[in-house]
């Protein structure tokens, strides 16, 4: 446990997302700082320290672990390597935020939460999504009865192009890997627990990613505990941007977000109306909650205050996925409660 009002961190990954949080770390964050950073790639891992002021770049994760200065580490590696290495950092008595997905593995996830259960560390799961203003501003007005009971739920999320083939074949699939940030999303906002889930999908956007196993578009209701009902729609290449929406309707009204745009420009003539795209991709779209997610962290860890986003919370949307996942193969409706 930190003795000072900074936080010691170990960023392990220092890849697209680690160097995002490396980069908070240094500039936006004041009451934390990285002492190292390792990575398989030693060369990538000195980059991130040449260039976000992080003492040490080292190849062995071990480093981080075994460091009495570090106090919590950053897990931004690949995701088959996150259940191990929330293990160890756990037994070394280090607190964690850690990239989602925990695995994709439902057993594997469960013995790493047993090891930071048994090890009384922070556990923190990297759903940045929750700490964006607009989908914050939803929570509020659900949770503080703005629009009364809620009662649909439409959640939006397509992406502008597909990924390539050699990334789906590792990325354990639609629903696990990009469907994932939206069933987190769902239980969020709504404050309560799927009960039921049906899935229909396809393969409509890259033959590609059907030949790998996978499919691009789908849609997913879903029934929860409070009596709400809940639809996700995903796609792989929506042609005018990244598409990111939420609208809830309840018995005293509704709310919505739109998407966010670069700039606030109309283009007004006589046959029409347009603006420009919304911004492209998730690290534009997302930056700010990048950063609050981790200062959330940070405070949380130097407070000893509760995490926002718990284990159990990494551990939902993976059953979740699974659910929807067998829905669609089996062609049916699928109780969470088996």
């Amino acid at each position: 446990m930190p003795t000072n009002p900074t936080l010691n961190l170990g960023l392990i990954g220092a890849g697209r997302i680690g160097r995002v949080h490396a980069e908070n770390i240094a500039l936006r964050i004041p009451n934390a700082r990285t002492l190292i950073v390792a990575d398989v790639d030693e060369a990538a891992a000195q980059r991130c320290a040449d260039e976000f002021r992080v003492n040490f770049a080292v190849k062995d994760y071990r480093m981080v672990l075994d460091s009495p200065a570090i106090d919590a580490v950053l897990i931004c590696s690949a995701t088959h390597t996150h259940a191990h290495l929330i293990q160890e950092a756990a037994r070394a008595g280090k607190h964690i935020f850690c990239e989602k997905p925990i695995d994709h593995n439902l057993t594997v996830v469960d013995a790493a939460l047993a090891a930071v259960d048994a090890a009384g560390v922070k556990l923190q799961i990297g759903f940045n999504r929750r700490f964006d203003a607009n989908y914050a501003r939803v929570r509020r007005a659900i949770a503080e009865g703005e629009i009364g009971a809620p009662q649909l739920m439409h959640i939006i999320s397509r992406d502008p192009a597909p990924p390539p083939a050699e990334y789906i074949a590792v990325s354990g699939g639609l629903f696990l890997d990009m469907m994932i940030h939206d069933f987190d999303m769902a239980r969020f906002l709504l404050g309560s627990e799927v009960t039921r889930v049906y899935a229909a999908a396809a393969n409509l956007v890259d033959p590609a990613i059907g030949e790998a196993g996978d499919v691009d578009t789908a849609l997913v209701t879903l029934t929860f505990a409070n009596g709400a009902l809940a639809v996700i729609d995903n796609s792989r290449r929506a042609v005018y941007g990244y598409d990111q929406r939420v609208e809830v309707l309840g018995s005293a009204g509704a709310v919505r977000t739109e998407n966010n745009y670069p700039n606030t420009m109309l283009l007004l003539g006589p046959e029409r109306i347009a603006r420009d795209l919304p911004l492209h991709f998730f690290m534009e779209r997302y930056q700010e909650s990048y950063r609050a997610e981790l200062q959330a962290f940070v405070d949380a860890v130097l407070n000893h205050a509760p995490v926002p986003v718990t284990g159990a919370d990494g551990r939902a949307p993976i059953v979740l996925a699974e659910a929807a996942a067998r829905s669609v193969r089996e062609g049916r409706v699928v109780e969470i409660g088996e």
